[in-house]
């Protein structure tokens, strides 16, 4: 039997969008360097004022972010907020798939934001298509995300499932997609996270493999509409529709739109071509250019301010007392 998605698509009553309106909530995502990255995380601020959320988007930045590109990111409404690198304490670069994928276990850092008491990250190279804040109604203390390879919600993996690190233990029943994921930010989950990793190896998809195996227990799989990871279009092409995503993910090789050339492999289909350009549209919309609205939330750059000094409670100094001497998963 198919494991049972959860519906995140349920209207909210007006009572939920009080409730809503009344807590503090954000989109986060991550950024790292001095590239070009930036024009995506612009594109996703864009795509969500476009799709009318009421809520913010946070970046959480490593120290190697140029000032012109945050103070860019804050003139399109974003909360800007340094983190430090994060990595496993047994590094090895020939590991990875890529490179770069170790810079992506400091994402790990975003579950010290406790100012906000639910966020959904999106990858700086996803876009909104659709209004997805109902996501921040999904029932608390689970972890949500999309699988990674759409095969799995039919019990029949394909051979593009990624192969599970036997180092990590036994393999979750669904390996998801680290590119898009409901949390709930919590200091003690941030600390068991943090001790996890220094026992940890590091693995070929990095921080992706990690958190499957921290979550296990605590998964739950989600409609692709939420994140789709554009090579599901020729890997099941009768299982995903183009036209239901609310949310895509430009991961493959050659996909990004702002280095989109259309010669690499599958780059030249009129659906990739077709959300390149539905991405570009969004990009050079200039009515979408931030502007103080009531649809994002008043007050919520103050609201980061008043809790700058919390959260450098939560720096790796403060928290090394409560290191445990044992790794543990999700409590």
């Amino acid at each position: 039997m198919a494991p049972e998605l959860v519906n995140g698509t349920k209207k909210a009553t007006s009572a939920q969008k009080g409730l809503k309106l009344g807590r503090s909530c954000a989109y986060v995502t991550f950024l790292a360097g001095n590239g070009d990255y930036v024009k995506g995380v612009v594109g996703l601020a864009k795509g969500l004022i476009k799709a009318k959320s009421m809520y913010s988007l946070m970046v959480a930045n490593l120290p190697d972010v140029p000032e012109e590109h945050r103070l860019l990111l804050r003139s399109h409404g974003c909360i800007v907020r340094e983190i430090e690198p994060l990595a496993p304490s047994l590094q090895s670069s020939e590991k990875y798939a890529r490179s770069y994928y170790v810079l992506n276990y400091s994402k790990i850092r975003i579950w010290q934001f406790v100012e906000f008491s639910k966020m959904v990250y999106l990858d700086g190279d996803m876009q909104v298509f659709g209004n997805i804040d109902h996501l921040f109604d999904l029932p608390d203390n689970h972890f949500y995300a999309v699988p990674d390879c759409i095969c799995e919600m039919y019990g029949t993996p394909c051979r593009e499932v990624l192969k599970w690190p036997k180092e990590l233990g036994s393999r979750p029943p669904i390996y998801f997609n680290a590119g898009m994921f409901v949390f709930q930010p919590n200091v003690s989950i941030y600390v068991h996270l943090l001790n996890t990793l220094k026992f940890n190896p590091p693995t070929q998809f990095a921080e992706q493999d990690f958190l499957n195996m921290f979550f296990k227990d605590k998964y739950k799989p989600i409609s692709y509409a939420y994140n789709l990871l554009l090579a599901m279009l020729w890997r099941h092409p009768g299982k995903v529709y183009v036209n239901k995503a609310k949310a895509v993910h430009y991961c493959s090789p050659g996909a990004k739109p702002w280095k989109y050339t259309g010669k690499e492999e599958h780059m030249d289909r009129e659906d990739i071509k077709m959300l390149v350009k539905k991405w570009w549209d969004i990009y050079n919309d200039q009515t979408l250019d931030h502007k103080q609205s009531s649809i994002h939330i008043a007050g919520v750059e103050g609201q980061v301010e008043a809790n700058r000094l919390r959260a450098a409670a939560f720096s790796d100094a403060n928290l090394s007392t409560l290191y445990v001497t044992n790794p543990s998963a999700a409590a």
